[in-house]
């Protein structure tokens, strides 16, 4: 463990923002394999589902937890599995 007051701040600065982050991409994690198993199973609320999977992609993006060329190749793929049906 550190010794000075600011790199102990720091650090529990960092741990909170890594728990944060992790709650994110986990939620996107999970919209997408939502909304890429309706779009298998031709279901008809997979576009719903795609809209709700852009959405937290577009949400983590912006905030910086995910880098902006992933979510962009995310979104691609998981459109073009929604039209593929």
């Amino acid at each position: 463990m550190s010794t000075s007051k600011s790199s102990n701040k720091a650090a529990r600065t960092a741990e909170r923002k890594r728990l944060r982050n992790r709650l994110v991409r986990r939620s996107v994690k999970t919209y997408l394999v939502k909304a890429r198993s309706s779009a298998d199973a031709g279901e008809e609320s997979a576009h719903q589902k795609t809209t709700q999977a852009i959405s937290s992609i577009d949400k983590a993006v912006s905030k910086g937890i995910i880098h902006r060329n992933k979510g962009a190749r995310l979104k691609s793929r998981l459109i073009k599995k929604l039209n593929k049906k």
